[in-house]
């Protein structure tokens, strides 16, 4: 028998992918929103509660949790389903291929484009704090540091924001310092959490302070702040603790 055979110019077949519908794409979403419906007071949920947090009707939510738990992702419990040690295998994959100038550098990049000043990041070395990262303002005027140049805890903006999560009562960030270290600088600085919850670093603005008045104020609170929770994220964080103290 004679294969058929396809007129020149005719369209190619489409390729098997692009031909089939969306069925596998949408069930990924749901396996993910079964994962995700798991909060941080949730040891363990029951099935009825799982399908009612995602939507899903439950011999769906079922089907999906045998999948699931079949890799690892979830386990089956007493009260239900909780989720599975696969989860912090691979964790700690992501923990250990992370590096912190890769995800500290673009941060830096967008806080000196967006406010012209400097920008920074500092890490607690001991009983102070040491900046590892840092981009120079592209004015001509601008405040001078180094990277691995050390400074005490508990002043200026990023000594301040290192412990800021650990003061009572608790400060209101991002932390605003204004000639309080150097008497002719003025900072911004809000701390930022890794995967643990425990603080990684602090990520801030400095400039002369002849240049921080209320505009430039009101530029640039937000912009840490929002530097800060991305970059938490980043690293596997949680940002609701720096996002609950602005």
């Amino acid at each position: 028998m004679r294969k058929p055979t396809r007129s020149p110019g005719a369209d190619p077949a489409p390729p098997r992918e692009a031909a089939e519908p969306d069925g596998n794409v949408r069930a990924v979403d749901r396996a993910l929103a079964l994962l995700l419906a798991f909060g941080d007071d949730d040891p363990a949920l029951p099935l009825a509660e799982i399908a009612r947090r995602t939507g899903l009707h439950m011999t769906t939510a079922l089907r999906l949790l045998g999948t699931l738990e079949g890799q690892g992702f979830v386990q089956r419990v007493a009260g239900g389903y909780a989720l599975g040690p696969q989860l912090l295998v691979l964790g700690e994959r992501f923990r250990r291929g992370l590096r912190l100038e890769d995800q500290v550098m673009p941060a830096l990049d967008r806080l000196r484009s967006e406010s012209r000043e400097s920008a920074a990041f500092f890490a607690r070395d001991g009983a102070a704090r040491r900046c590892l990262f840092r981009l120079d303002s592209p004015q001509p005027v601008r405040t001078i540091a180094r990277v691995g140049e050390v400074a005490p805890l508990g002043i200026g903006a990023h000594g301040r924001a290192l412990v800021a999560l650990e003061t009572e009562p608790r400060p209101r960030l991002p932390i605003v310092s204004r000639g309080e270290r150097l008497p002719e600088v003025a900072a911004i600085a809000a701390p930022v959490l890794d995967a643990r919850g425990r603080v990684a670093g602090s990520i801030g603005i400095t400039m002369p302070l002849y240049r921080f008045d209320a505009a430039a104020e009101a530029l640039c609170l937000p912009l840490v702040l929002r530097e800060a929770a991305a970059l938490t994220r980043a690293l596997g964080g949680d940002p609701a603790p720096i996002t609950a103290q602005a």
